[in-house]
């Protein structure tokens, strides 16, 4: 007992080393947009409010345009204990302005001439420490509950995280094949997520050939779908901005089709996952069972599983999209012609195709699962056996 719980400790070192040396590979990759032109020759700042000048803001019902006055503090960077006077700049867009007062903390952007300041634009409001906060207690909340599978799921939730930044991003800005990207991004998160939930077992192989099986058919049916239902990529939030900042070359399309696929990853991870498990946890409880009644056991997971997964992704795409559901229906818009703009056809690719990933991920898994954990439950009763006819032998 005492050298399995070594063995266990020791595997988990290990595999708390590799994330660690995951992380800071990733993290010493540059995604070579660090110097952005609009940032050269400026320094970014914070500033507590504490004087405002609303006299140049013109209101117009709920819209206000022109421009906010604001005297500030600064906490931090070269003027640090200065007061300085920053500019909101108004556009007259709900979803893209904000409106300071006294007290308020400013995320500012200062061009800097010659030693002296020539502009002082306020960018937004400062949150980061309370992204800090939040992210703490997330992740002392996960510890708490999870243990040491609680740390190695931090490692997955930080290595995806950097993946999408420092590997997705940078190599879509750089006009790469999005699909392949996405596929081989999605695959090395894949093995990364599973590793740290299973470790170096027949369960990380089980889970991963399920999870991947599925992930190959949201990517072949959203190339397919996407094409058919003639979607354009534009239909993305902010893609049109990446045209017109000096991206024309970019594949809109293409890449609003990886973002099927990988949009439907994480649920079918989950999917796989639970449905290892319970094999895994049906064969320790009857290690001589069978690989059909194994399967047949991960099937019946399967189901139950794929009737809140495939809920799971509706309400995630239509929470993205209910402003605008309750824009056609203010307007009165017919059921038919609702289901066919595009942006609610893209929202309904998304779902569809994602549950058809779902679908195909509990078979195989259920079967790969009753074939590669009753061979290992088999070895491990034969083991057992062979051990304690040693010992009546002896």
């Amino acid at each position: 007992m005492k050298s399995v719980f070594f063995q266990k400790q020791k595997t988990t070192l290990l595999m708390i080393i590799i994330g660690i040396v995951l992380i800071g590979i990733l993290l010493a990759i540059p995604t070579g947009f660090e110097d952005a032109l609009i940032y050269q020759g400026s320094e970014r700042a914070v500033g507590v409010v504490t004087e405002v000048d609303n006299s140049a803001i013109i209101t117009s019902g709920m819209i206000q345009s022109g421009e906010q006055s604001c005297k500030m503090m600064m906490e931090d960077g070269t003027f640090k204990g200065q007061e300085i006077t920053g500019v909101n700049f108004l556009s007259g867009s709900l979803e893209q302005d904000k409106i300071y007062k006294e007290g308020d903390k400013a995320y500012v952007r200062i061009s800097i001439n010659d030693g002296e300041i020539a502009s002082c634009v306020m960018t937004d409001h400062f949150r980061l420490d309370k992204e800090v906060i939040l992210f703490a207690a997330f992740i002392i909340l996960l510890i708490a509950v999870a243990g040491k599978k609680g740390i190695l799921a931090l490692f997955s939730f930080v290595i995806t995280v950097l993946m999408i930044w420092k590997v997705l991003v940078p190599s879509y800005l750089r006009g790469y094949s999005p699909v392949w990207v996405g596929i081989g991004v999605t695959v090395f998160i894949t093995l990364v997520i599973i590793f740290f939930v299973y470790g170096f077992e027949r369960r990380t192989i089980t889970a991963s050939m399920g999870a991947l099986l599925g992930i190959i058919t949201t990517c072949v049916l959203g190339i397919l779908f996407t094409d058919l239902f003639k979607i354009h990529g534009a239909v993305m939030p902010d893609s049109e901005s990446l045209l017109y900042s000096g991206f024309a070359e970019l594949d809109l399309t293409a890449i609003f089709m990886s973002s099927i696929f990988i949009g439907a990853s994480g649920a079918m991870i989950d999917l796989a996952v639970d449905i290892t498990s319970a094999v895994h946890e049906v064969v320790e409880k009857k290690p001589s069972i069978g690989w059909k009644e194994a399967s047949i056991s991960g099937m019946h997971v399967a189901r139950a599983a794929m009737g809140t997964m495939t809920t799971t992704l509706l309400l995630a795409y239509s929470g993205g999209c209910i402003a605008s559901l309750m824009v056609y229906m203010a307007q009165g818009t017919p059921i038919d012609h609702i289901l066919n703009y595009k942006y609610v056809a893209a929202e309904i690719l998304d779902t569809l195709v994602g549950s058809f990933g779902l679908v195909t991920v509990a078979p195989f898994t259920a079967l790969v699962a009753g074939l590669l954990l009753t061979k290992h439950g088999r070895r491990q009763e034969a083991a057992a056996a062979d051990g304690e006819k040693f010992s009546e032998t002896v």
